[in-house]
């Protein structure tokens, strides 16, 4: 039997589907099948956004009170299912949320996951997924056996959003069951980091610094050349772990993984965990006092030299324009 009825998990930011919704919905719909968003909240106001980029439904949990999604959407993913609409695929995104309803829908439905995967294809009724190994050098097809529903988790940036110009989607109900004991916490309060410019899995030009800036306070110069180019300011992971910049900053494979038109990479040795997190960008700009650093293997244009020499005197070049 063909595969024709494709879920998307869509997630809602400020009142908008995030750029990893998109993406997948993008997917989905190129692979000729009836495409629904499964989301929590409210269903309406997100139904044109949705519709845009492919899906012809919403199922949509209504407002959570506070709970956490993980268990109430899984939850409420299952009693759909257990209702009649079974789909044979559904895609989510790989991060936190994502990974915390898969999971949970898993083990509901007694089945089997592929995580970390970049693309998906569709022959007649077999479902394959492609999976980067051994830091993005070596691509992995497997297909999934048995009768759905498939459920696969993607990286960000493995798909190119692009709206379809379809109207908008009709909505229904997917109400929450008694979820006991297991859906007993809340949350309380939120803190959401403060931030201008674009963001970084977002940005046109992201510049990352690294344990080649010296000290913390080296990394103004990667804020302020990113300002300069109206792009975003990113990091590696040593510089994470020694608390020069938080987390949401990490570029990499355990941070985020950005496509830009154009990448800086300052001060970055370039080990394999930070390269399977930018090595897909369009231009890649290296600039780092060791010319046998591994960065320089990938990069487009690498400029051997201390990136707090060189840094000044871009910015200063850049603000004279």
């Amino acid at each position: 039997m063909a595969v024709n009825n494709i879920w998307v998990f869509a997630q809602i930011n400020n009142g908008a589907p995030t750029s990893g919704t998109l993406e997948l919905l993008t997917k989905a719909r190129s692979l000729g099948a009836t495409v629904s968003a499964f989301m929590a909240g409210d269903g309406a106001a997100a139904a044109a956004a949705l519709g845009s980029y492919g899906a012809t439904k919403v199922y949509a949990t209504g407002d959570l009170a506070g709970k956490l999604p993980g268990v109430a959407v899984a939850s409420a993913m299952k009693a759909v299912i257990d209702g009649g609409d079974v789909p044979d695929l559904v895609l989510f995104p790989q991060n936190y949320e994502g990974r915390d309803v898969v999971s949970r829908l898993s083990v509901k439905l007694d089945r089997t996951v592929l995580t970390n995967n970049v693309d998906v294809e569709i022959n007649g009724d077999l479902v394959s997924v492609t999976t980067p190994i051994f830091g993005g050098n070596t691509l992995v097809s497997t297909t999934f056996t048995g009768t759905g529903p498939h459920l696969a988790v993607f990286r960000p940036k493995s798909f190119a959003a692009e709206a379809s110009g379809g109207g908008a989607a009709s909505v229904a109900a997917a109400p929450v069951p008694d979820l006991g004991a297991t859906g007993g916490a809340t949350m309380t309060a939120s803190h959401v980091e403060e931030s201008t410019g674009p963001k970084l899995d977002e940005a046109d030009i992201v510049v990352s610094g690294g344990r080649g800036l010296g000290e913390a306070g080296n990394y103004s110069l990667v804020e302020s050349l990113a300002k300069q180019l109206k792009g975003a300011a990113g990091a590696s992971r040593a510089i994470v772990d020694a608390g020069w910049v938080p987390y949401s900053m990490q570029v990499g494979q355990t941070g985020k993984v950005v496509k830009p038109n154009v990448y800086l990479a300052v001060g970055i040795s370039g080990s394999t965990q930070h390269m399977v997190g930018m090595k897909g960008s369009k231009h890649i700009i290296a600039i780092n006092k060791d010319k046998e650093a591994p960065i320089f293997g990938i990069a487009d244009l690498g400029i051997v030299g201390d990136a707090l020499k060189v840094l000044p005197k871009l910015i200063e070049a850049l603000q004279g324009r």
